[in-house]
């Protein structure tokens, strides 16, 4: 609003001093037109009296009556040419006094001196041509020249300082003229840069700033350095962020919370599975035998059968809930127990040196352990490559097969979990399953 204001005020100022130079200068016009006119009159009034000088002296020498045409023209003008000076000097009481003053001269020298002198020389021409006649007339012309040459250099005079006026006018409106353009440039490019700083950068970072919370990255935060509205924003934008960080890290603790619970639920059914139905089974397998090795019935044997089959089902579930070999030697030897037991070829490449946190290795299990059999019932695949390797910062596997993909995520239930695993301890799982060329699975997980 200052900024707006001081450009209103400078460019207000400048147009009101142009205003006033251009009236001025109008001014200093109407005088200049003027000033030419009573110049050009006042030449024409001398010219008249000159013409009236030299007819007369040219008739009164020759006696000839065609050299007074131009005395006759000159009077007969002289009236009307002196009224025309008087009005056009009407607005200066001086000039209107040496104007008069020149009428009052020439009427005088025409009624007076030249009009009788035109009668002598043609009644007298000699008495007409004396020395004393002669010098009356040059006197009077140099009196009547004296009074219009007093009015021209006051004319011109007058014409000089209006034109000084007016290159002083033309100065100043020049000068006002620039300093408004470069104030005016000068607040703008002042304005523009405080609209930038002040409003299009933190707008700007704050747009990107969004698109980065927005794609996922919640600990973007944008300074506080606005004014007004603009730190509104950004300080609504912070806490918007902290709240969305906040409800992100709350839900992943949670998620992994769930994990974790599911995993302790399996091995502590596995176990329970264990060390309670398996021993009691393997007890009561030993009774049967025994009593069939002291000389019992034939059915024995079918029980004794149907218990050792019920065992290894037993067994297999307990496998399949938590396998007691992933908690004991970790993922390398579990994926290639899951190769080894698969109903296709599986090549394995595991570069795992050490354990790692057991929610991760859960994790990849069931994603090697469900690719496998999807592989196997589904694809028609003919083998199968499992790569695990450890990264500086994240464990990442894939399986590939040779069946004849489509793979629809969206159609199982199967992948479905396993997304929902990777994704709660933050990792990511891509499934790239062209028809006619295999699948492959990619997990990821941060450690």
């Amino acid at each position: 609003m200052i900024a707006s204001g001081l450009l209103m005020v400078l460019v207000g100022s400048g147009f009101v001093v142009l205003l006033v130079s251009v009236q001025g200068l109008r001014a200093s016009q109407d005088q200049a037109q003027r000033t030419s006119a009573v110049l050009n009159s006042a030449h024409q009034v001398e010219r008249l009296v000159a013409d009236l000088a030299t007819g007369q002296r040219d008739f009164v020498i020759t006696g000839q009556e065609k050299f007074l045409q131009p005395w006759e023209q000159a009077a007969a003008q002289l009236p009307e040419q002196t009224d025309a000076l008087q009005g056009l000097v009407a607005g200066s009481p001086d000039e209107v006094a040496r104007a008069q003053a020149a009428g009052r001269s020439i009427t005088s020298y025409l009624q007076d001196y030249s009009l009788p002198q035109i009668e002598l020389a043609q009644r007298d021409p000699d008495s007409a041509r004396t020395a004393a006649a002669i010098s009356e007339g040059t006197r009077r012309v140099t009196a009547i020249r004296s009074v219009l040459d007093t009015l021209i250099t006051f004319e011109e005079q007058l014409s000089a300082t209006e034109q000084r006026h007016s290159d002083a006018i033309a100065d100043r409106a020049v000068v006002a003229a620039t300093a408004g353009l470069a104030g005016s440039v000068v607040l703008v490019l002042g304005f523009t840069v405080y609209l930038s700083r002040a409003i299009v950068r933190p707008v700007r970072v704050t747009a990107e700033m969004a698109t980065r919370l927005a794609a996922g990255e919640l600990t973007v935060r944008v300074p506080e350095s606005g004014v007004g509205e603009i730190r509104t924003l950004e300080r609504t934008f912070n806490t918007m962020a902290s709240s969305l960080g906040t409800a992100s890290a709350d839900l992943a603790a949670s998620r992994a919370r769930i994990v974790r619970s599911a995993d302790e639920t399996r091995r502590r059914i596995e176990r329970d599975l264990h060390d309670g139905i398996q021993q009691r089974l393997v007890s009561i397998a030993l009774d049967v035998r025994a009593l069939q090795a002291d000389g019992a019935t034939v059915e024995l044997e079918g029980v004794a059968n149907d218990l050792a089959e019920a065992l290894d089902e037993l067994r297999e579930i307990a496998r399949g809930i938590h396998p007691a070999i992933l908690t004991q030697g970790g993922i390398a030897p579990a994926v290639r127990m899951l190769a080894r037991r698969s109903k296709l070829p599986v090549v394995v490449d595991v570069d795992v040196p050490g354990r790692l946190p057991a929610p991760i290795e859960a994790a990849a299990y069931y994603v090697v352990s469900e690719a496998l059999t999807n592989a196997a019932k589904h694809a028609d695949a003919s083998v199968a490559l499992v790569d695990v390797r450890l990264e500086p910062d994240r464990l990442r596997l894939s399986v590939r097969d040779d069946g004849h993909g489509g793979a629809d995520p969206s159609n199982g239930s199967g992948l479905v979990g396993l997304a929902d695993r990777i994704a709660a301890l933050d990792g990511t799982l891509v499934v790239e399953s062209p028809s006619g060329k295999g699948t492959t699975l990619t997990a990821t997980l941060p450690l």
